[in-house]
């Protein structure tokens, strides 16, 4: 193998929804950097059996930390898997990984991953998108101790009234539940919250922004969970609105000519 390093996305929690392309990238890796609070060790020690591989748990390191490790394992010629939580182009912290990595010339990859926002959708059997209701996904979070750009504050975007997929924010979920009403939404729009999507003790809450807080509060649930919000929530209970053109017998496409009945 190349010795570089490989951002790799391990999905969202279940061991088997890693990508073939990151399990085989973990199967040959000398070193593993880990991100031990989100990923499970289980999925590392499943996939990492390599001799003499070495495993960081990045939990507790610096960015400074973790660069040495890939440093000096590539110089030594050793390739690195470095290992986020679902896609590591979602909340993942890597853009100043690989800026470092950059300026010292080295060579790396990035996979990608499952991320947590379709394990959610898979969890609540719901397609994010349906025709007449939402084309359009929104991933974003509320403004904690994190800051957010002004203009993208939860109550501006708000106001499209897309589905909306909001991470990191669940313990703050009254909060978010304010800002919604502050736009498009009412107290009568769906929501769910979907806590460890994919992992063997998965939660899932449905309810409206009525409702949802009280819900999270009941389930004494305060992170590594999703708030999921919009009308096409409401679908499995209300049946569709109206239905995809795509395999309507009467609509034709590059691949099929139209159906006269």
């Amino acid at each position: 193998m190349t010795s570089r390093v490989s951002f790799v996305g391990a999905g969202p929690g279940a061991a088997d929804l890693i990508t073939v392309r990151g399990a085989r990238l973990l199967r040959h890796a000398d070193v593993v950097i880990f991100a031990g609070s989100l990923v499970d060790l289980k999925l590392v020690q499943r996939y990492a059996t390599a001799a003499d591989v070495k495993i960081y748990d990045s939990a507790g390191m610096t960015l400074s930390e973790v660069i040495n490790v890939m440093m000096y394992a590539v110089a030594d010629g050793r390739s690195v898997v470095r290992l986020h939580t679902g896609d590591p182009s979602i909340y993942g912290a890597i853009q100043e990984q690989m800026e470092e990595l950059d300026r010292l010339g080295i060579d790396y990859q990035v996979v990608p991953g499952v991320t947590s926002a379709f394990a959610a959708a898979a969890a609540l059997k719901q397609e994010l998108t349906l025709p007449e209701l939402s084309q359009t996904v929104i991933f974003t979070r509320v403004e904690g101790r994190t800051p957010v750009p002004e203009r993208e504050q939860l109550s501006a975007i708000a106001r499209i009234g897309a589905t909306m997929v909001i991470y990191l924010s669940v313990g703050m979920v009254k909060k978010v539940v304010d800002q919604l009403l502050q736009g498009v939404y009412t107290t009568s729009t769906p929501a769910a919250v979907v806590c460890r999507a994919s992992w063997d003790d998965e939660q899932i809450l449905r309810g409206t922004l009525a409702d949802i807080a009280d819900l999270v509060a009941q389930a004494g649930i305060d992170r590594q969970a999703l708030i999921v919000v919009g009308d096409v929530l409401a679908a499995r209970r209300e049946g569709l609105k109206a239905r995809s053109l795509l395999y309507d017998g009467g609509f034709s496409h590059g691949y099929r000519e139209s159906v006269v009945v």
